[in-house]
């Protein structure tokens, strides 16, 4: 079975019921937990988005905080399944301020983990490169927030 466009799919769902797309959205919660988070995160997080963030960041330095730091290889795997998390939270959110909130705070707990990142070339490598992402950014953004962003970003450079 073909899936059909974005576009085939926004005229068929204009043509839907109120009660038709409740009970789409509700079958779609079923099938992922990925779907069930997102609906989550747009009918009760979307509305505070600093509270979002928040969480997230929680999230992460409770992740962060379960390392095993007993060898470089499981401090590798740990730091892209966070990783991997933090993207998804982004994705749901879909804002580049808070894409920036939350990658900052993903590099400034990576550079203070112990054993430090710079004795690893493919930890250092996963943090450099989510500074050029963060910069790549904040150089699409407003020029006052472009200024906040680069304050933080220089503080933990």
């Amino acid at each position: 079975m073909k899936a059909a466009t974005v576009r085939e799919l926004k005229l068929e769902l204009s043509n839907c019921s109120h009660q038709e797309l409740t009970t789409l959205c509700l079958r779609l919660s079923k099938f992922k937990k990925e779907n069930k988070e997102l609906l989550t995160y747009l009918l009760y997080e979307a509305s505070n988005e600093d509270n979002y963030v928040a969480e997230v960041q929680q999230e992460i330095t409770k992740e962060f905080n379960l390392i095993n730091t007993s060898s470089y290889y499981y401090i590798k795997k740990s730091v892209r399944k966070i990783l991997r998390i933090a993207k998804k939270y982004i994705r749901y959110s879909g804002k580049k301020e808070t894409e920036v909130e939350i990658l900052i705070y993903f590099c400034t707990e990576l550079r203070n983990m112990q054993p430090s990142i710079r004795n690893n070339k493919v930890l250092y490598g996963i943090y450099e490169r989510q500074i050029i992402n963060i910069r790549k950014i904040i150089s699409s953004l407003h020029e006052d927030l472009k200024y906040d962003y680069e304050l933080a970003l220089q503080s933990i450079d």
